[in-house]
């Protein structure tokens, strides 16, 4: 004779219980994340700080000269990490490194360390809830994601160009969209490179850090500079609205 038991149909897993799991999951790795970034901040914000910077002034020229390969690796990482957890310190670091490597190598530098550090962001906000939210919510945001296929790289674009838009924000918000990693990265390499220029030629326009200390950062940068940044911020959206008006004349 069979065993009943044995001869049981198999009970499908609960789905809802595997989403509930999954949230917790991403919650808890979330959490984790969120914790060792504030330690990462709590240990080393002092470090970072331009008062500090400004003490090892010149042991840093003296170990950048002595090692200048070493120390543009060191640099990189550190802006990834930075950048990668989002934490605050970028602009700092930015204008420290173009006074301290000089404008070009500061320029490749923070360009690439920035779009490394933002697609990481881009990736964990992704993997930890923009799945979920793309699997569990995709009848309400159908008409968001047709919108980003049509025109997300656009839209990164123009907020890219925008300074008063968090970096880590943007981030975030783009990693819960279905944009391509791929179309991220380039986009916020191209996008985030006028604002570069930007803070890197200040931080190489001064001689020692101490003047930014005294002065205070706003002082040296370029009102020109800051100037055409916000005009290119707004550039993206004024051509789109002449060509959509053209199309409308047109008909």
């Amino acid at each position: 004779m069979s065993d009943p038991e044995n001869s049981a149909p198999c009970q499908s897993p609960d789905p809802q219980l595997a989403v509930l799991r999954g949230l917790w999951l991403r919650a808890a790795v979330f959490v984790l994340l969120a914790i060792v970034a504030a330690a990462i901040f709590i240990r080393y914000r002092h470090e970072f700080s331009l008062d500090a910077l400004v003490d090892r002034e010149t042991s840093l020229r003296s170990t950048c000269d002595a090692h200048p390969v070493a120390a543009l690796a060191i640099a990189f990482a550190a802006y990834v990490a930075v950048t990668g957890l989002s934490l605050p310190g970028a602009v700092v670091m930015t204008v420290a490194y173009g006074w301290l490597f000089g404008f070009w190598k500061a320029l490749v530098v923070v360009s690439f360390a920035s779009t490394t550090g933002a697609t990481i962001a881009f990736l964990l906000s992704r993997h930890l809830f923009g799945h979920l939210i793309q699997a569990h919510y995709a009848d309400r945001i159908a008409a968001f994601n047709a919108a980003i296929d049509r025109e997300g790289a656009f839209y990164l674009f123009t907020l890219r160009l925008i300074p008063q838009v968090p970096f880590w924000l943007i981030n975030v918000v783009m990693g819960l969209t279905k944009l391509p990693a791929r179309t991220f990265w380039w986009v916020s390499q191209v996008g985030m490179l006028p604002g570069t220029i930007v803070f890197v030629l200040a931080g190489s326009s001064v001689k020692r850090l101490s003047e930014i200390q005294e002065r205070g950062l706003s002082s040296i940068l370029d009102w020109r500079l800051a100037t055409a940044l916000v005009l290119l911020g707004v550039l993206p959206l004024a051509i789109k609205r002449v060509l959509a008006y053209a199309r409308l004349r047109s008909q």
